[in-house]
């Protein structure tokens, strides 16, 4: 536990699917150690919760996936919940997402199933969830076991404690212009690279990768999303010295939001994904844009790549860099 003050403040009744305490930008400079950073998925909804709530945009706050979670409130403070569209209440009343919440103890806080567009809640409370430091964050690592609450998704009866915080609350919303807008059928802005034409991909891939609409497998999570299986032709006959698949490399660095070429299965690299391997990485997701793969639901959207390039991908960092800005908040 941290040395910081502390307090209890939710106790969980509903946990939901696997909900997990996350942090921005999670555990960065363990790569080498293997270990990929952790964090949410959607960083947008994610920074916009905790500001709205008056923390730094990288405290500690929680990733519920699905929507479905339920908490009583066990002291005074404030909460924040954003992401996509759900039945939000507080006391069994319909409570607005998007903006700060003021609870008190005896409340209960809870959210339905996301039946629209969007597939990640995120909520945050005033002074940040106090969890143990592990390797220099509090990101949940459910694969290898490490951080967040005792290293593991939450439970019911699990009693989640946040910083003491002295700061009067302030209550915010963020204007419905900047909010994100969620949809089943995703335009993901990328890079090519570092493995594609001409040297891995025939330009025939390259035009395909790129007008292609491609489904997101059931079997997606945190580690990875998975779509749907095609063969690519591929610029040469086998992986040579990496093997007899033309997708094989000699092992190399994964970048988080890569899209790994795991022989005839494209794969988008999560926050949980391996540090390295042996197969290609045709693209790479601009990080601006990383949030929207947070918000693919497995087994129903379906995505387009758009390709950009580098000034491009710095464009779309300062767009969030604007939404984020805490001077747009409205007083609630």
């Amino acid at each position: 536990m941290s040395a910081q003050a502390a307090t209890p403040m939710l106790e969980i009744v509903d946990p939901g699917l696997q909900t997990t305490v996350q942090d921005y930008p999670g555990r960065l400079g363990r790569q080498s150690l293997g270990f990929f950073p952790c964090g949410p998925v959607d960083h947008l909804a994610f920074r916009a919760a905790n500001l709205l709530v008056g923390n730094r945009q990288g405290a500690a706050a929680l990733e519920i996936p699905q929507g479905r979670f339920q908490a009583n409130v066990l002291n005074s403070g404030t909460i924040a919940i954003t992401g996509p569209d759900t039945s939000l209440t507080v006391n069994g009343k319909a409570a607005s997402q998007w903006e700060s919440i003021p609870v008190k103890e005896g409340d209960v806080v809870a959210s339905g199933l996301i039946r629209g567009p969007g597939y990640r809640l995120y909520l945050a409370v005033a002074g940040g969830i106090e969890v143990r430091d592990a390797f220099g964050s509090r990101a949940t690592h459910l694969v290898a076991g490490i951080g967040g609450f005792d290293g593991r998704a939450l439970e019911r009866a699990d009693v989640l404690d946040v910083a003491v915080t002295t700061e009067p609350a302030r209550l915010k919303r963020l204007p419905v212009s900047l909010r994100p807008t969620y949809t089943t059928t995703w335009e993901i802005e990328t890079i090519m690279g570092p493995h594609a034409d001409p040297d891995f991909l025939t330009q025939t891939d390259v035009e395909h990768f790129v007008t292609t609409m491609w489904r997101c497998d059931l079997n997606s999570d945190r580690v990875g999303v998975r779509l749907n299986p095609h063969r690519f032709q591929w610029a040469r006959e086998t992986g040579d010295v990496a093997g007899g698949h033309p997708s094989n490399v000699l092992d190399n660095s994964y970048p988080l939001g890569g899209i790994l070429a795991y022989g005839d299965v494209l794969t988008i690299l999560g926050p949980e994904s391996n540090s390295s391997g042996g197969f290609a990485v045709i693209a790479t997701i601009a990080e601006a844009a990383l949030w929207k793969v947070g918000q693919l639901r497995p087994g129903r959207d379906t995505v387009v790549f758009r390709e950009v390039d580098l000034a491009q991908a710095a464009a779309l960092h300062d767009h969030v860099a604007h939404v984020l800005d805490a001077r747009h908040l409205d007083r609630a």
